[in-house]
């Protein structure tokens, strides 16, 4: 016991020493152990500091006090105990908005909830519309009593004040970066009579890029409301929650919860979160599964792609580290013939070996480890602003930070083992002369590749036919890509034949990789893994891309454009058409109006009683009875419900839905047949109908005998009650006698195209709504920016939108794991070749002393690295198909299985057979496969010196 102790001593001063002399390659070793570790530790340290416990996610929640309640707007629900859940009693299936839900007006149902003798501090928010030196700013708006000791904790007063009058407000820095406003400015919301000075600047710790900003309670929303209903808009929608600090002393209890549960109010309480009840004393978890979703499950999956991660960490460095062992221990090799010389036998050489190891993985993981926690505290506050979020503080975990520590003396570890082996193996005549003697090729190694090749592909094809899914086809994957791995070295001899029809510099570097597979296997082995994992996402994120593209389903014709405003605005609404047509090239323009009942201003869903509306009506016979029946398709068998789900009146229409425009809420507009060729309708009939005055349909299913009603409501009432009883509401027909547009033809979501003059004629008024165009050209940034900059001066809200067709969102990130790939091929590629250089010294100054002109050596050492690249790209882009292809048959299938089903419930499919292509990207194939080996080829060549100094030949 004693001697293996000293021998191991021994043998870790000989590796440091031996370490501490070829500074350049323990640097370059070290360097490519540590940097994942300074990578791993770093983002544990991040992760962990960003993860808030619960007091610290409650202080930010709450503040101070014991709990925060908040209307559900289900009346009686039930809640789990961190609040975040909640149904209304007896489930969702079972609720009526009409029986359940408080009535307006009523006594608000949170302020009943509280407890007696409870303290509250109300906290009240909004969205609206502010004016800022751009423009207009959506922004959250909040009235909270700030100076209250309840609200400690929620936000963190940057600089200024807090607000005391009722004409100041405090911003987060967010919106003053956005708004381009600044402390002591003023901030006018949009339809306020008055601006607000900004006293100050906060920010919330969890939500860092919130533009949001504060008032006092009753100085924000009250007179805002007041302004917008003298002006005819609709108030600001607030969500009200009250800050409560309970009587007792125990806080905010379960009994506490269940009790405001009853009233309607939905509970976070700092007593239940941090000591919840058992899971049977908890309704909510009685009338339904605790994880429903199966969200819970998602933790292991986490934990499988980080180790997945980790795993592939490892085996790349140990693939890059090995050969820089292998190389250093041929450097030694006379040193470890004069250790066999004096006695010691191969267990000494071999632990002299793995001690370079574990020297050199000891370092990394100290230099690692502490340039991680280093870097994580130095760049807190960016890593804050990436995050969004405030660290609670700084979280260390050692036992964590010593695993990622170990991590690296494994690797290190493991990357000297085959060094080890090989230098033990070699005699010490060989050591001591310098000779390699005879290597013979392993011819059990390339028999496992391939099998492992042939099995794991079979694997992922079976994945791909099967109930196992993506994980079979994933681990299949892996383990042909270890077989390609295992293949390697005799690929690249394979390689090697490519030489005789070289010229000499790459024939002399394609000879030098083949001769040492040692050294260049790992090296082209390493770049095969970067490679073939940015191929298998490129080929199954383009696939996916082709296939979004065939899904997508355009709202309007191509470059088809559409000027949209709020029904309010239709006084303004020939100055918006106007600037339209003058910032945009536009070639053809149909202005549409839209039925209006009462005031011009409007709405379909108005609240104010002299509005009404005017809705297309479906005859009963010709309705679906699916939605018609009190239960709905629940009335019907399964049978039934299949039966029905064919029939016409229950078939979806695409050429009625999902269109964007200024259609009403009931899908009819006014205009006249200039639309129907804006909107590329070339239907004659249709053409002709309207210019002549009649009007046009396209749903079958409100036309009846050649004719389609249209109800005047103006008594809402009466109407609200009419659809509880699933009856037409009462009111004034108007009858059409319309043309049926074909099936083919598309409205891009109009049921109904009223001439002016049939809506004249029929007594119906009208109103501006918007305008479809098309364009001569494309329209540039400039000009929509000009045309929303007049817009904004304008002070209405429209918008305009064009289509542009499927927009592609993958490029960018093909892009990053392109030139991803690139800077690992390159890099392994150049340790490669930094080797080689190493380790043919010799034969570099054999080169010089038999004349080769100083340029052969950078030619060589560029040819050596793009060799090295090349056969790792070409290698890593056909490993990196197979699970692409296998993910993407598996998507097939599961897509067959969706569409069998739905036929099976009579719901009707756009396709016979799903579109789900296997695409193979080949601009990143093409980028990989030239532009990375040249690129590497190029670099290595500059960075190496053309000359180098001639040296005595070593006796033999």
């Amino acid at each position: 016991m004693i001697s293996w102790y000293h021998s191991w001593i021994a043998a870790i001063r000989i590796a440091r020493r031996d370490a501490w002399r070829a500074k350049g390659r323990s640097a370059l070793v070290l360097a490519m152990i540590a940097l994942p570790i300074v990578g791993v530790s770093a983002a544990d340290l991040t992760l962990r500091s960003g993860e808030l416990s619960a007091e610290q996610s409650l202080n930010r929640k709450i503040g101070a006090a014991d709990a925060r309640l908040s209307d559900s707007h289900f009346g009686p629900v039930y809640q789990n105990p961190p609040g975040d859940t909640s149904a209304p009693v007896g489930g969702y299936e079972n609720y009526d908005p009409t029986r359940s839900r408080p009535k307006e007006g009523g006594p608000d149902p949170v302020l009943a909830a509280l407890p007696a003798g409870a303290q509250a501090v109300k906290d009240s928010s909004g969205h609206a519309k502010v004016r800022t030196r751009h423009g207009l700013l959506d922004t959250e708006m909040r009235e909270l009593d700030a100076h209250s000791p309840l609200t400690a904790g929620m936000l963190t007063l940057d600089r200024g004040r807090l607000p005391k009058a009722a004409g100041e407000v405090i911003a987060t820095n967010a919106f003053l970066e956005e708004s381009g406003l600044f402390v002591g400015s003023s901030v006018l919301p949009r339809g306020a009579k008055s601006a607000y000075r900004i006293v100050g600047a906060y920010e919330l710790p969890s939500e860092l890029r919130k533009p949001e900003i504060t008032a006092p309670p009753g100085t924000l929303f009250a007179p805002l409301d007041e302004a917008l209903r003298a002006a005819g808009s609709p108030d600001v929608r607030t969500e009200d929650s009250y800050l409560v600090k309970a009587g007792g002393g125990d806080g905010f209890t379960w009994n506490m919860v269940k009790a405001a549960n009853a009233h309607g109010a939905v509970v976070i309480s700092r007593a239940v979160t941090l000591d919840p009840p058992a899971d049977s004393d908890v309704p909510l978890y009685q009338q339904q599964s605790k994880d429903p979703y199966g969200l819970n499950g998602t933790n292991a999956t986490e934990m499988a792609v980080l180790a997945t991660v980790v795993g592939l960490a490892m085996l790349e460095i140990c693939l890059l580290a090995g050969p820089a062992f292998a190389v250093g221990a041929r450097r030694s090799r006379r040193q470890l013939g004069l250790v066999g010389s004096n006695g010691g036998d191969r267990r000494h050489i071999r632990a002299i070996v793995l001690s370079g190891g574990l020297v050199i993985g000891a370092a990394a993981a100290v230099i690692g480890t502490g340039v991680g926690v280093a870097l994580t505290i130095a760049l807190r506050p960016v890593l804050e602003d990436q995050l969004g979020v405030r660290f609670g503080g700084f979280d260390v975990r050692p036992l964590e930070l010593g695993a990622i520590a170990l991590l690296a003396v494994v690797t290190g570890l493991l990357a000297a083992i085959v060094p080890a082996v090989t230098a033990s193996r070699q005699t010490v005549l060989a050591s001591l002369t310098g000779r390699r003697g005879i290597r013979r090729a392993n011819r059990v190694l390339p028999v496992i590749g391939m099998i492992a090749v042939g099995g794991g592909a079979a694997i992922a094809l079976y994945g791909s036919t099967s109930q196992m899914g993506s994980a079979v086809v994933a681990g299949g994957s892996a383990v042909a890509e270890l077989g390609i791995v295992a293949l390697t070295p005799t690929l690249v001899g394979l390689f090697g034949r490519l030489g005789r029809w070289l010229p000499l510099s790459p024939r002399l570097a394609l000879r030098d990789a083949v001769r040492n597979r040692g050294r260049t296997a790992p090296a082209v082995a390493a770049v095969l893994a970067a490679v073939a994992g940015t191929v298998a996402v490129a080929t199954y994120e383009h696939s996916r891309d082709l296939q979004m593209r065939h899904e997508y389903v355009a709202s309007l014709p191509h470059g088809v454009g559409v000027l949209n405003a709020d029904s309010s605005a239709y006084k303004e609404m020939p100055a918006l058409r106007e600037a339209a047509s003058r910032h945009l090239p536009v070639a053809k323009r149909a202005d549409v109006d839209r039925i209006v009942v009462g005031k011009p201003g409007c709405e379909a869903y108005s609240s104010d009683p002299t509005c009404g509306r005017a809705e297309v009506l479906t005859p009963k016979d010709q309705r679906c009875p699916l939605y018609e029946a009190e239960n709905g398709p629940d009335s019907f068998s399964p049978e039934e419900a299949k039966k029905l789900r064919k029939d016409w009146r229950c078939a979806d229409s695409s050429r009625i839905s999902g269109g964007q425009g200024p259609s009403s809420p009931y899908g009819t507009v006014v205009a006249d047949e200039t639309l129907l060729r804006v909107l590329a309708v070339t239907d004659p009939g249709s053409v002709s109908a309207l210019a002549a005055g009649r009007p046009v349909a396209f749903d079958k299913r409100i036309v009846k005998d050649g004719k389609v009603t249209i109800r005047v409501v103006t008594d809402m009432a009466a109407a609200e009650g009419a659809s509880m009883r699933r009856e037409d509401p009462p009111g004034q027909d108007k009858v059409f006698a319309v043309h049926q547009a074909p099936d083919t033809a598309n409205s891009w979501g109009s049921q109904l195209i009223l001439p002016p003059s049939a809506a004249k004629a029929a007594g119906l008024a009208t109103a501006p709504s918007g305008s479809y165009f098309t364009l001569d050209g494309t329209a540039t940034g400039k000009q929509r920016q000009a045309l929303d900059g007049e817009i904004d001066r304008m002070g209405v809200d429209a918008d305009v939108t064009i289509e542009a067709g499927y927009q592609s969102q993958g490029n960018m990130g093909l892009l990053i794991l392109t030139v991803f790939a690139g800077l690992v091929t390159i890099g392994a590629a150049g340790i490669a070749t930094g080797l080689a250089q190493a380790d043919a010294e010799g034969d570099l100054k054999t080169l010089a002393a038999v004349g080769a002109a100083p340029r052969v050596r950078r030619t060589l050492s560029g040819f050596q690295c793009g060799v090295v690249a090349l056969m790792g790209v070409v290698l890593g882009s056909a490993a990196g198909l197979l699970p692409a292809v296998g993910l993407r048959f598996a998507q097939r299938r599961e897509m067959e299985e969706l569409y069998a089903k739905s036929r099976e419930m009579g719901y009707s499919v756009t396709e016979a057979v799903p579109y789900v292509p296997v695409s193979v990207p080949w601009e990143t194939l093409g980028g990989l496969l030239i532009v990375v080996p040249l690129g590497a080829a190029l670099l290595a060549a500059l960075v190496t010196r053309s000359s180098g100094a001639l040296a005595r030949r070593a006796a033999g």
